[in-house]
């Protein structure tokens, strides 16, 4: 039952990026639509950001308290109709006040996933599990721009946007009429799986959460919020202006646009599995120190130095394939940052990832108006990319960072 619960998380995740990739997929019908400049579509980018950050923490409380099955089908159906209501923007504000609208109620999904694997997955299985989840976000994203292309032939990018929404409001009504928070409360689960996952998640007796302050106390809960935020900016950069960028500044056809936008996903896809599996394996044998902590770390060196080598590579293709490494390389670090939220936060794990989820969403924010700025005020496409190395390098320090800490907590059972 346990990986019944994963499927439909994994569906959750894919419709997600279905919806946030669209935008930048469509972003020049869209500007040319209603007449935006480089700087106002950053703007539309960075709105949804923005209230996702505000939104999470708050979304995340709730669920901790209440539950993920009441919270998680109010988000969905929340962010389906602001994703049908995009198609009726007539100007920037109002592209701008229903992408605004669109984040603060996609606020705090990942988060509540990380409460249902708290309470569902034993602590052995999480890596490999938020693996399964991220993968099927970024195999919407690899798949999307070229589903959008296709669709954009038969229907305006309004339409297009009315289509997806209709698909999150059926995900909705189904999660809510089938999930249960606890697998003892759900029909179905054996005695046997409801005795191992209890036995083994890592939950003290009575875990509803009461102190979700408690979470700020947590020491490494800073440098992994910098880690994050990193990560994010180079997520937004692929979702946003990274179809622009391989088309208008490195003068790919739109056949070819579509495949190098869509390859830093697939990447990221077979990144989320393989290393949602290796953090688990590491973990098992040498603890969350160099299970999570040390895989991250050297993660993002290579990550740096594939990021720094893109803007200095001349043959457009070999750059964008540096772009993808780059960016599969963060992904595959996801399994231990969303498994340490849970491990790090046990009871509050929803305010937890919120917490970390939060600041990536101030990267995410920043990330693409920042470009749109240095665009404009430099002249120059390889400058975001040198900033982005070097954030890169950043969170690199700071998995250090929570390696030592960690090494220096006990934290169940493991040093």
């Amino acid at each position: 039952m346990r990986f019944r619960v994963v499927a439909m998380t994994v569906s959750l995740a894919f419709i997600t990026y279905l919806d946030r990739v669209c935008v930048g997929t469509l972003a020049g019908d869209i500007m040319q639509d209603l007449q935006l400049s480089k700087v106002q579509m950053g703007y539309v980018f960075s709105a949804f950001t923005i209230a996702y950050g505000l939104f999470e923490i708050p979304t995340a409380a709730w669920a901790d308290r209440y539950g993920a099955r009441p919270v998680v089908a109010r988000i969905v159906a929340w962010w389906s109709a602001f994703t049908m209501a995009t198609a009726a923007a007539w100007n920037f504000l109002s592209l701008l006040v229903i992408r605004f609208l669109f984040g603060a109620g996609e606020a705090g999904a990942w988060p509540c996933v990380g409460r249902v694997f708290s309470r569902w997955i034993p602590a052995g299985e999480r890596g490999r599990v938020q693996g399964f989840f991220f993968a099927g976000a970024h195999l919407a994203g690899a798949l999307t721009p070229g589903l959008v292309v296709w669709m954009a032939a038969y229907m305006s990018w309004r339409w297009i946007f009315v289509a997806f929404g209709l698909i999150g409001f059926g995900w909705a009504a189904l999660w809510y009429v089938w999930f249960r928070d606890e697998p003892r409360d759900k029909a179905g689960t054996s005695a046997e799986e409801i005795e191992k996952i209890e036995r083994e998640r890592g939950l003290a007796p009575g875990h509803t959460a009461q102190d979700w302050l408690a979470v700020f106390r947590v020491p490494s809960v800073v440098p992994l919020c910098i880690a994050h935020a990193a990560n994010s900016w180079g997520t937004y950069f692929v979702i946003t202006w990274l179809p622009t960028y391989l088309e208008k500044i490195r003068g790919m056809s739109k056949e070819q646009m579509v495949v190098f936008t869509g390859l830093p996903m697939f990447i990221a896809a077979a990144a989320d599995l393989s290393g949602g599996w290796l953090t688990d394996a590491l973990t098992k044998r040498f603890g969350l120190a160099w299970g999570r902590a040390g895989l991250a770390a050297v993660s993002y060196v290579i990550s740096a130095i594939a990021m720094t080598m893109a803007p200095l590579t001349a043959d457009p293709f070999l750059s964008a394939t540096f772009i993808a490494a780059a960016f599969g390389m963060t992904m595959f670090t996801l399994g231990a940052a969303f498994s340490i939220c849970i491990e790090l936060g046990k009871e509050n794990s929803a305010v937890m990832t919120a917490t970390m989820n939060t600041a990536g969403q101030v990267g995410g924010t920043l990330s693409p108006i920042v470009l749109a700025y240095l665009v404009e005020w430099f002249n120059d496409w390889n400058l975001p990319l040198f900033v982005l190395a070097a954030l890169y390098g950043a969170a690199v320090l700071s998995w250090v960072l929570i390696g030592w800490q960690v090494r220096h907590t006990k934290l169940h059972g493991q040093s």
